[in-house]
């Protein structure tokens, strides 16, 4: 975490008594909004605003062209008040810096029943549903449906709280494209951890992780209104189970509606659509730097660091390149 209050210390005052140490995500929101309240940076902050523009011009000419500035960004959006009113608003920035996450529009099933109420595509609808009682280790499970990361982590979380859960993806466990194929165990032991059960898992027979099966291979095909779920496996036999909720956690895109062509033009391929896996934001590997724009920054999955743990190296980029460009400022 940020300097000054580490998340352990801060997580220990928080959650003590508690058998999960686990962070989640709303713990993770509280202790940047506590992180900001103790380090007196409220001002720096600016909450509820919706940016609906960001655009910008060629650099501007000095005259003598010694410290020329770069170009100058207009950012333009709404904030929402109290009594929920939309207020304008509009400032220039000489960087801007894009750390909108890949997580604006979830990719979805396109299966009848997918409207459901009990259908939901974000991690904190399960922390929801467990903090209300909708969801318990005596509830019917839950389907988590997805073999990336984000389906690991709800697993993970499941698995803390004792949450029974069905886990079904359309890959083999062994298929080298499914991404725990891919992590060093001793770097990421914990999804490590969740690997192991879902090769471990994926028949019906008794072993070390009850209350967890895996489906490898298998596709959610119709989701009814008395909480079935009717899952298919290769050979197209249909298999129904009774749930307690559904996340469906196969990816996301981010939303660029606010850049000029929707920021594909910035992709390291500007003829296909800008993908946060495939296909993301072209930034200089030092500085984080658009390499298509001048002053445009992009962090995250914007940048292509899908990993929490890689988001700290590329926000320390970007505020070393901004450091530097105020160094050569002329006094």
């Amino acid at each position: 975490g940020p300097p000054a209050l580490p998340v352990k210390e801060w997580m220990r005052r928080r959650r003590r008594g508690l058998r999960n140490s686990r962070a989640t995500a709303g713990d993770i929101a509280h202790y940047y909004r506590d992180y900001v309240t103790k380090k007196g940076l409220a001002h720096n902050f600016v909450s509820g605003a919706v940016v609906t523009a960001v655009e910008w011009g060629t650099p501007e000419s000095s005259g003598s062209g010694v410290g020329e500035p770069g170009p100058l960004f207009q950012v333009s959006g709404f904030l929402t008040t109290e009594d929920q009113s939309r207020q304008p608003f509009s400032l220039c920035a000489r960087n801007v810096v894009l750390a909108t996450g890949s997580s604006d529009s979830p990719a979805r099933l396109g299966i009848p029943g997918e409207d459901l109420p009990f259908v939901h595509y974000e991690l904190s609808a399960l922390e929801a549903a467990t903090r209300a009682g909708a969801v318990s280790p005596g509830s019917d499970p839950v389907l988590i449906v997805g073999a990336g990361l984000s389906a690991a982590d709800a697993v993970l979380y499941a698995r803390h709280y004792n949450i029974p859960v069905i886990h079904a993806f359309r890959r083999a466990v062994d298929d080298p494209g499914l991404v725990f194929n891919q992590l060093p165990k001793m770097l990421y032991p914990e999804y490590h951890k969740v690997y192991q059960m879902l090769r471990e898992r994926s028949v019906l027979s008794p072993g070390p992780y009850e209350g967890y099966r895996s489906l490898p291979e298998h596709r959610l095909v119709l989701l009814k209104g008395d909480r079935q779920a009717v899952l298919q496996d290769p050979g197209g036999l249909q298999k129904v189970f009774g749930v307690a909720l559904v996340l469906v956690l196969i990816g996301s895109h981010p939303d660029l509606s606010f850049l000029p062509a929707a920021g594909a033009n910035l992709a390291m391929d500007p003829d296909q659509p800008l993908n946060a896996k495939r296909n993301p934001i072209d930034v200089d590997p030092f500085t984080y730097q658009s390499t298509h724009q001048e002053g445009l920054y992009a962090v995250g999955p914007l940048a292509g660091d899908n990993f929490v743990r890689f988001v700290q190296g590329g926000a320390l980029a970007v505020a070393s390149s901004l450091l530097r460009k105020e160094a050569r400022k002329p006094p």
